[in-house]
């Protein structure tokens, strides 16, 4: 069983920025593609980016631009670094670890870490 532990989160004001790590327990991470996801109260949770194994990366489009999904697999660590933030971007982040690329299920997930952007 693959444990998640986010942290990084907390209150922010608009224009600035957080960055959001995640550690994995165990020895498989660098097999594993990582994803951010976020929910908003009364929201689906969305996919806002990943980055697979090979550490190639996609991006929700309403944060492209803004945010940068990294990894080091020395420290089974994922990153989320989020810049020019907006009030549209409070929310609960997640992180997931999957062996589907497209994210269409996911083995296992963190749980949470708020992030509130004040305007």
């Amino acid at each position: 069983q693959v444990q998640l532990v986010e942290s990084g989160g907390g209150l922010v004001q608009a224009g600035g920025s957080l960055r959001l790590s995640c550690e994995a327990s165990g020895r498989a991470f660098s097999t594993y593609h990582m994803g951010w996801f976020r929910q908003a109260p009364g929201q689906r949770r969305d996919l806002v980016a990943a980055i697979l194994r090979d550490a190639s990366t996609n991006y929700a489009d309403s944060v492209k631009g803004r945010f940068t999904i990294s990894r080091d697999n020395a420290k089974n660590t994922v990153y989320l670094l989020m810049n020019s933030l907006k009030p549209e971007d409070t929310a609960v982040y997640y992180c997931a670890a999957s062996t589907s690329s497209n994210f269409s299920w996911a083995f296992s997930w963190g749980q949470g870490t708020q992030v509130t952007v004040s305007s």
